[in-house]
């Protein structure tokens, strides 16, 4: 399941609203839902998750949350090390290959790793 995915699913049976009632309401196929729902299709385009917003009534903040969210649904992603020297390559491909083998603790203590390293990227000059 993708982010997005999972994020359209909870606020669709929060409000007790079918895959099909949703579909027919936004202009799409019920299996296209059901795919995003279980990671089986991209990240959604804008104009997707436009409409999903709108359906559900979400605005400002949690319509960029939204948005942020979708960009960041690829269940198939391709990381570019080229340019990078060699233990950067090593790296993406180990975490490629352990990923599934992580623990939810495991895999919030990279994301904390991963945020420092944002943070200093805004914090250089």
């Amino acid at each position: 399941m993708t982010p997005f995915g999972e994020m359209m699913r909870r606020m669709r049976k929060e409000r007790g609203i079918s895959q099909k009632q949703m579909a027919q309401a936004i202009g799409v196929s019920p299996a296209y839902l059901s795919a995003l729902e279980h990671g089986n299709r991209g990240a959604p385009s804008f104009d997707f998750v436009q409409r999903v917003a709108g359906f559900f009534g979400v605005i400002w903040d949690d319509a960029e949350e939204l948005m942020n969210i979708a960009a960041r649904s690829h269940p198939r992603i391709v990381v570019d090390t080229s340019g990078l020297e060699a233990e950067y390559t090593m790296f993406a491909n180990r975490l490629s290959e352990e990923m599934r083998h992580l623990t939810r603790e495991e895999l919030m203590e990279m994301v904390s790793i991963l945020d420092k390293a944002r943070a200093r990227k805004k914090a250089a000059p």
